[in-house]
């Protein structure tokens, strides 16, 4: 792709000896959304920790704004314009919902910058807003979530990484959350999701990839891939019914 945010050219990442990326390609356009799709054990995890400098490849290359990153530490990454919301939120739970945005803002020093983009975040999350002052810990995971959104946006991200961003969350706050990632998409944020929820994922990507023990078996756009019948019957829950 011309104009590549982020790119996996050849990624092989290992655990030991156990070969867990497998000569891995991705390609993020600028501007996009981008969903990861795989069953448990595929490797999407595996993904966002290289992505982040948690995991480093064997071999392969990670390129953001088209400079290999391998050898940057996850803060650098940060400061460059890439930031992670994680599986499960992992928010400080005994922390205020204020502390923990401020710690998104961590790579940046304190000024109106910082101001306009608590502002920007609490636009986004009235409710985050009505809670700035409550322990994080004592949130619903709807809330938490929120929390961990806007968090990311507070270190000005070119490129939000997502690790399973409706995981343990109500129908309605699902419905919240993938509404509210398609305004930060339109505000000119980047996005690849790792998602289970497919249909969702699907409904909101321009592309997708799917991921196999390692491997990526098919790619696309994602009102094509909603159609495929093997992603209908892996991820959507449908059953092609033979004519009799």
């Amino acid at each position: 792709m011309a104009d590549a945010l982020l790119e996996f050219r050849g990624v092989n990442t290992y655990y030991g000896d156990l070969h867990v990326l497998k000569n891995v390609d991705y390609s993020i356009g600028r501007g996009e959304i981008v969903c990861l799709l795989g069953g448990n054990a595929s490797g999407k995890s595996t993904t966002m920790k290289t992505i982040m400098g948690v995991v480093r490849p064997q071999s392969g290359q990670v390129l953001y704004d088209g400079q290999e990153i391998a050898d940057l530490a996850t803060s650098e990454r940060v400061k460059r314009g890439i930031a992670p919301v994680l599986e499960a939120r992992r928010l400080f739970p005994r922390m205020t919902v204020y502390e923990n945005l401020e710690i998104g803002a961590y790579t940046r020093k304190k000024g109106p910058e910082f101001d306009q983009d608590l502002e920007r975040v609490y636009q986004l999350f009235p409710r985050v807003k009505e809670r700035r002052t409550q322990i994080s810990g004592t949130l619903s995971g709807g809330e938490q979530q929120m929390v961990a959104i806007g968090r990311a946006l507070m270190s000005r991200p070119k490129l939000i990484c997502m690790d399973e961003p409706s995981m343990g969350l109500s129908p309605l706050f699902v419905e919240q959350v993938f509404d509210i990632i398609q305004e930060i998409n339109k505000q000119g944020v980047t996005i690849f999701m790792v998602e289970q929820n497919a249909s969702m994922a699907l409904s909101i990507a321009h592309r997708a990839y799917v991921l196999q023990t390692g491997v990526v078996v098919l790619s696309g756009p994602a009102a094509e891939m909603k159609e495929n019948e093997m992603i209908k019957q892996a991820y959507l829950g449908e059953m092609q019914v033979e004519a009799a």
